[in-house]
């Protein structure tokens, strides 16, 4: 059954690598590197503080908890426990892929990019639903990073498939902790 759901897994990602076209790579290439968020993290970071100054420091601890352990999950245990090779790495795919030139680590499951994103979506979503408009808008944010990952040849769909799962169930633990360790503090001090 692993071997069947490999074999669709591999299909489906040659199939979603093909759509590629020439003009279109170095803007892919751009939007999976993190420096490019710059400015929408800075927007964020803006936006968080600015609707609850006191609390905003909740939300960011809450951010990095998310990240740190979508992060670790994926590239700190995943990776080297699982060693699927990236499909760049991978002799099968030489001729059959399309890559822009970068390939990344050596094993790819499960996707860090996809983990990372989809835990900020995840988390901000939870923790400041109703507070901040519009932020629904995150989960395209990171479909997209995503997508970059298997257009770029360096993620199979299920590589970014679980990654989006790690970064959603660490995005529910931390929220969960926040929440829990921000009543217990708040417990202490008014009693």
């Amino acid at each position: 059954m692993i071997e069947r759901i490999k074999e669709w897994d591999e299909s489906l990602f040659l199939w979603l690598n093909g759509f590629h076209w020439d003009w279109l790579d170095p803007v892919v290439y751009r939007a999976t590197e993190t420096s490019t968020w710059i400015p929408l993290y800075l927007l964020l970071i803006y936006l968080i503080y600015k609707i609850d100054p006191k609390n905003s420091w909740w939300v960011f601890g809450g951010v990095a908890l998310t990240i740190l352990i979508a992060d670790q999950t994926t590239s700190g245990f995943m990776k080297p426990f699982f060693e699927r090779l990236r499909p760049c790495h991978d002799e099968r795919w030489d001729e059959a892929i399309h890559n822009y030139g970068r390939c990344g680590g050596l094993y790819g499951f499960a996707s860090s990019h996809a983990a990372n994103t989809f835990g900020l979506a995840v988390f901000l979503n939870l923790k400041l639903k109703g507070k901040l408009p519009y932020l629904g808008w995150l989960f395209l944010y990171a479909f997209l990073v995503s997508y970059t990952r298997i257009y770029l040849g360096v993620h199979y769909p299920a590589d970014i498939l679980i990654g989006a799962g790690i970064g959603t169930l660490a995005a529910w633990f931390s929220w969960f902790f926040v929440v829990v360790v921000k009543r217990e503090l708040l417990k202490k001090i008014l009693s």
